[in-house]
């Protein structure tokens, strides 16, 4: 007996592809990683197998493996990201210590301070403080790297400069930890 069925479009076998696998999708998610999370990473693994879709293996089962170990790249994508970041963080604490020679307090307050300030800056300034510190890259050179030239590099590093400042300026203290003097707040 054959199937007289017309064939599936291409969006059609998506569709169907994309109501088979989406909720366990979102599950094996949701085990792995912070929930908040896990329907923008669903989203983003759809995004990649409907872009890949003509790799979709033409069975079921192994349709649905192929989107689980798609799914799965995203996550360690994004898992390596956060990593990256919180290295970035760390550095950048590592290297105000290194620029104060005071008392043990200040010190853990400056930290505290820059850490946490450096927690609220945007990806964006993150990234252009980070190029220009730890890197040492010139403008130029940042630029390359993010694909802007070497002004709007300057520009954007300027502008994080000014909100780590800010945040700087305007964070509460901890409790149990005194600020450190504005003299000895670091800028990179």
């Amino acid at each position: 007996m054959s199937d007289s069925s017309p064939p599936l479009s291409r969006a059609d076998a998506f569709r169907v592809l994309y109501q088979a696998v989406y909720p366990d999708l979102l599950r094996f998610v949701q085990r792995r990683t912070d929930t908040d999370l896990a329907e923008d990473m669903v989203a983003d693994a759809c995004l990649v197998l409907w872009r890949r879709f003509a790799e979709a293996p033409e069975n079921h089962d192994d349709a649905r493996a192929w989107a689980f170990g798609i799914t799965r790249n995203i996550m360690l994508n994004a898992h390596r990201g956060e990593q990256r970041r919180q290295a970035l963080g760390i550095r950048l604490t590592d290297t105000v210590t290194e620029l104060y020679s005071s008392s043990h307090e200040d010190l853990v307050s400056s930290r505290v301070d820059l850490s946490r300030a450096w927690h609220l800056l945007s990806e964006v300034h993150q990234e252009a403080l980070g190029l220009a510190v730890f890197e040492d890259l010139s403008a130029p050179h940042a630029a390359v790297v993010l694909g802007i030239s070497p002004v709007a590099f300057r520009l954007r590093l300027s502008r994080a400069r000014r909100a780590l400042r800010l945040l700087l300026d305007h964070l509460p203290h901890p409790t149990g930890v005194h600020a450190a003097s504005p003299e000895r707040t670091a800028t990179p």
